[in-house]
């Protein structure tokens, strides 16, 4: 029969040394990993309420949501009625690009506006992430000046080289004249 050696001096040292190591080691990293997380300033802007009340028809205005500019356009029922016309075999990039619908829905005008008159877009283009101008274009869409790519008035790439279709932030109407984005 063996009996179990007596621990010695030598063993505590050994588990004492790992054991400071492991909590140093964990103290070292907290820092580390702590600052990954989204700062308060993000956090406080992952959604935003808007007032649509000041905007009117053929009007649009531009807010900032997670650091990026997202137009709010108020179309005209002339406006409304081009953007339904468009056959979608004439569109280069066919899907909808709403966060609000599924990946394959497709981009007919209904698909990218909830309600018609509001149309509600992501305002950097998806060629460079330059900023398109408002009432621009062959299509009275957006015309991004930096390389030519023109959206019509749905927010679709209709000309240039951009890929896709200008993105469509996740939003819900609180109420007829309030949204909100995020």
């Amino acid at each position: 029969m063996t009996t179990a050696a007596e621990p010695t001096r030598r063993d505590f040292l050994y588990i004492a040394t790992g054991t400071v190591g492991a909590v140093g080691a964990a103290l070292l990293a907290w820092p580390l990993l702590d600052q990954m997380n989204p700062s308060a300033s993000v956090l406080a802007l992952s959604s935003i309420e808007v007032d649509l009340t000041p905007v009117q028809v053929g009007q649009q205005i531009t807010v900032m949501w997670r650091g990026k500019p997202v137009f709010v356009r108020r179309r005209t029922p002339k406006e409304i009625a081009e953007a339904k016309a468009v056959p979608l075999s004439d569109l280069p990039d066919q899907k909808a690009r709403n966060l609000n619908l599924p990946d394959d829905a497709l981009a007919t005008d209904a698909d990218r506006a909830t309600k018609p008159e509001w149309l509600i877009l992501v305002g950097i283009c998806t060629h460079l992430g330059c900023i398109p101008l408002a009432h621009q274009g062959n299509y009275d869409g957006w015309f991004c000046p930096c390389h030519g790519s023109q959206y019509d008035s749905s927010g679709r790439i209709r000309q240039g080289p951009a890929p896709a279709n200008l993105a469509l932030p996740p939003y819900a109407f609180l109420s007829d004249t309030k949204i909100q984005i995020g």
